[in-house]
């Protein structure tokens, strides 16, 4: 077997693209670097990842659409690409920036090399650039919008010789300041199911009857979610964007939830209207990451754009109802907009329809910045967290949180009320 033929084992060495490749930003910040994965150009928003581990999982996840993502960390690609790990179907990152991508890829596990994948689905990217430095740029001067460009889309036709000629890099300034920005866009629907689909019970409870029936509402959803709750005993009814409350009752599930997914909250006014008639008909609720920002929204508190935002897979997170500290997952770039007076858990009065929703309170906060990280309801069976507790890459610190799910279904189905004594039980 030949030891550099990935497609016959997937462990070997290859050769990487030593094609020119520029990144712009929209501040005016070039840089030089070699292309990786497809050749083309490409514009988004450029945010960054702190996570060591988990590169798939986060090309995967839905919530990157539109974004060009920076890892931290210097070498990607040492094991591959396998087929379990995906968090959806596709890469949903609109470009990469990686420092050092692997030549080699050395995993057992591994089906593909991740510059064979990127090249598959058309993700335009670049490597061998000082990635510190421009991490370092974006937390100083915030996200904002950018421009991958390689190949072709470094050419133009002379208009004397009609000869290719480098395009001026003012040129592809002007596309990415062209290009539409993340705050005011409603991106849900490009990746929401198209039809719903059914997450059975599974592993120790496997073809049994189902403990919990979960309507879960497919903002951008990943799939180790559903799957979290399946290996609880739940049957999890992934639902499309579009759903009503009317085809929800017609699941008569035990709760709702609303997962992750892209864009800004501000936008999602049709979710936010779904959710009042969720929590109107009392269904207990959980919601995860953009599903936190709405349930904010729905309790009549506004949103906001973080600077960078949080992505990566070591953010520190305090729950206050417990006094715990968990290592957790994220990837948002917008957050509640909590009074200060309610930052450190004291109950506050939801301010829609007159308190219409009774009390919450903060749950949890972010140990860096002080970010709202979660929400409680006090008067109604329904709380958020705006952190990853699936953590397909890990850590799994939060995933009480699933049980707590739980918890909140089959007591709101015995009719008994929560005691809030019991809230830091774990």
């Amino acid at each position: 077997m030949n030891l550099y033929d990935t497609k016959a084992n997937a462990v070997g060495c290859h050769s990487l693209s030593s094609s020119p490749a520029i990144l712009v930003l929209e501040d005016g910040e070039v840089y030089k670097g070699d292309s990786y994965g497809a050749l083309g150009q490409v514009t988004g928003e450029i945010v960054f990842t702190t996570g060591m581990t988990g590169y798939q999982e986060t090309l995967t996840d839905p919530s990157y659409d539109r974004q060009i993502v920076v890892q931290t960390f210097p070498h990607i690609g040492d094991t591959g690409v396998n087929d379990e790990d995906g968090e959806s179907a596709r890469i949903w990152v609109a470009g990469y920036v990686v420092r050092e991508p692997s030549p080699c890829v050395s995993s057992w596990r591994a089906k593909r090399s991740l510059d064979s994948d990127l090249r598959d689905q058309g993700i335009v990217g670049i490597s061998g650039i000082d990635t510190r430095r421009l991490v370092r740029h974006l937390r100083q001067a915030g996200a904002m919008r950018a421009g991958v460009f390689s190949g072709p889309a470094l050419l133009r036709k002379d208009a004397q010789t009609d000869e290719p000629e480098l395009r001026d890099v003012r040129d592809l300034l002007e596309i990415v300041r062209d290009s539409p920005a993340m705050s005011g866009s409603h991106l849900t629907g490009e990746v929401s199911t198209d039809e719903a689909y059914t997450v059975e019970p599974c592993g120790d409870w496997e073809g049994k009857a189902p403990r919990c029936t979960v309507a879960a509402l497919d903002l951008g959803v990943k799939s180790m979610t559903p799957h979290r709750l399946a290996e609880r005993g739940c049957r999890v009814h992934v639902l499309p964007l579009d759903t009503a409350l009317d085809r929800i009752r017609d699941l008569q599930p035990d709760g709702v939830f609303f997962s992750n997914g892209p864009g800004d909250p501000s936008t999602a006014d049709g979710e936010v209207s779904l959710l009042r008639q969720v929590l109107d008909a009392g269904y207990p609720f959980f919601g995860i990451c953009l599903g936190n920002q709405l349930l904010g929204r729905a309790l009549g508190f506004d949103t906001y754009k973080l600077k960078f935002g949080h992505r990566g897979v070591n953010q520190p997170v305090m729950d206050l109802t417990s006094g715990k500290v968990e290592v957790t997952a994220h990837n948002h770039g917008f957050a509640v907009d909590v009074p200060q007076d309610g930052r450190a858990g004291a109950p506050v009065k939801a301010p829609y329809g007159n308190g219409r929703y009774g009390r919450v309170r903060v749950s949890h906060v972010d140990l860096n910045d002080d970010v709202v990280e979660g929400l409680e309801c006090l008067d109604i069976p329904a709380f958020s967290v705006q952190y990853h507790p699936e953590a397909a890459a890990g850590p799994h610190d939060a995933s009480y949180l699933f049980d707590r799910f739980i918890e909140l279904m089959e007591r709101n189905v015995k009719g008994e009320q929560t005691d809030e004594n019991d809230r830091g039980e774990r």
